[in-house]
């Protein structure tokens, strides 16, 4: 029911949203990305100190704003109905929802001072194991006239430089998808004659550092599965619980399509685990290879919904019955597509796929690394860019943007019934400067704390 009537825009800008828990927060270890430091100050009144609240399993978020429906003119969404609440947190998951001012008082408890509640984004096409994040800056070479084995050999030079500091750097980028309010992603992993299992040993370590980010990890031969012969480090990646085989361009770099991708498959099938490729490829090869996984998944069904297509741009250069008949095999094998959402020539048919069941995913591939300097870890970026390739500027739209970084999860329903969060969903959540999902889509708003399975992992400095 409406709790408070929802401020205007011009208002609601106008306010200054704080977290007062963040120094506590920071001082625990938290939110590495802020420099503020803890407040001293003793705790008074029913708020206690930010500090505590990672050592409780049941506490208090107050004047939370929520999303209640749609706004409606002459039949068209034109607003988003919003309202004060407190929720109560326990045990990981969300447990009471209450009218602004009526939660539990005897529950240690924060002061969300308005700020927007909205499910937590996932990072689901990420390389957390090679980067320069965390390090000075370091521009990526040229990469004019250069082919994709200009760029294996450049790499093969790098990795070693990397190494050393491969894992203190994946924490720094771990810190930074906190802050920018993903809880949750999948990491390829470099295994490469080079580093070995080291970049894999490096990357879960810094993940066991971490267990409030859950990471799935894809086994990746970066310098080809065959050109690099690394079939047996790929098997041994599996025996270190490694959850999915990785692939690469079986034609450009490994020269021999069908002799890549049996041998990508037949290590998914001997260890039972998912299989996510990445495949760059824009020539008629391009097409054949994922014509010829989606065959191969046919004729293994223990293979289906569990192969990911990451890139695909082969699927940018078809139109008309081709396209339609690639996606149509695609849905009936369940795949799934992660997309970084390229603009330019290479624009990939989103919609076309996802109106035909297929899920799609989307990630920030690099943060900064020799491939690209331009990522910034929000997955919020990335809706709003999905927002204005396919979706459009209204309301309704915006607000529709959101799913493709939340694993589908909305506030709001298509009917405009609230949908989460409800009593028992877990509490992976972020709050965010803006009045609705659809100018924190369209805004690119400001994360001001984000929340890992109930566990504070982020928090901006008082102001």
């Amino acid at each position: 029911m409406p709790i408070t009537s929802s401020p205007s825009r011009r208002d609601f800008l106008g306010q200054s949203v704080r977290w007062t828990a963040a120094g506590g927060l920071l001082a625990a270890g938290l939110g590495q990305a802020s420099a503020a430091t803890a407040s001293s100050s003793p705790a008074t009144g029913p708020d206690r100190p930010a500090a505590a609240l990672p050592h409780q399993d049941h506490y208090l978020l107050r004047n939370v704003r929520l999303e209640e429906g749609f706004i409606r003119e002459d039949d068209e969404i034109v607003a988003t109905r919003t309202g004060l609440y407190d929720i109560s947190v326990r045990d990981g998951n969300i447990d009471q929802l209450t009218a602004a001012g009526q939660g539990d008082a005897s529950l240690p408890s924060w002061d969300a001072q308005n700020a927007l509640l909205l499910p937590a984004t996932q990072d689901m096409h990420i390389h957390l194991d090679k980067t320069f994040y965390g390090g000075p800056w370091q521009a990526p070479r040229p990469r004019q006239g250069k082919t994709i084995m200009d760029m294996i050999a450049r790499e093969q030079v790098l990795i070693p430089q990397l190494l050393p500091h491969s894992q203190a750097r994946a924490e720094a980028l771990i810190a930074l998808l906190h802050a920018r309010g993903s809880t949750r992603a999948r990491s390829h992993c470099n295994i490469d004659p080079v580093s070995g299992l080291k970049s894999l040993e490096h990357l879960q370590a810094a993940l066991a550092r971490h267990p409030d980010f859950p990471c799935e990890i894809v086994a990746f031969p970066q310098h080809g599965l065959l050109h690099s012969q690394v079939d047996g480090l790929m098997r041994e990646a599996m025996q270190h619980g490694v959850g999915y085989v990785g692939g690469l361009d079986p034609t450009n770099v490994d020269g021999a399509m069908e002799k890549s991708l049996d041998a990508m498959f037949q290590i998914a099938l001997d260890y039972q685990r998912g299989v996510d490729i990445h495949l760059h490829e824009t020539s008629p090869a391009g097409v054949a290879a994922i014509h010829y996984m989606i065959d191969t998944v046919a004729k293994n069904p223990q293979l289906k919904g569990r192969v990911t297509l990451s890139h695909g741009f082969a699927l940018a250069t078809l139109d008309g019955a081709a396209l339609d008949k690639i996606i149509e095999g695609l849905a009936e094998q369940q795949f799934s597509v992660a997309s970084t959402l390229p603009i330019g020539k290479l624009t990939m048919p989103i919609p076309q796929l996802q109106a035909a069941g297929v899920k799609v995913m989307t990630g920030t591939d690099s943060v900064i690394d020799h491939w690209s300097p331009f990522g910034t870890g929000s997955m919020l970026e990335k809706a709003n860019l999905y927002a204005q390739l396919y979706r459009g500027s209204d309301e309704f739209s915006l607000s529709r943007a959101l799913a493709i970084a939340t694993d589908d999860r909305l506030p709001l329903s298509a009917q405009g019934e609230r949908q989460w969060p409800a009593p028992g969903d877990e509490a992976s959540m972020m709050l965010v400067s803006a009045s609705c999902s659809a100018e924190a889509v369209a805004r690119i708003s400001p994360v001001v704390a984000t929340f890992s399975r109930g566990k504070p992992v982020f928090a901006l400095p008082p102001a």
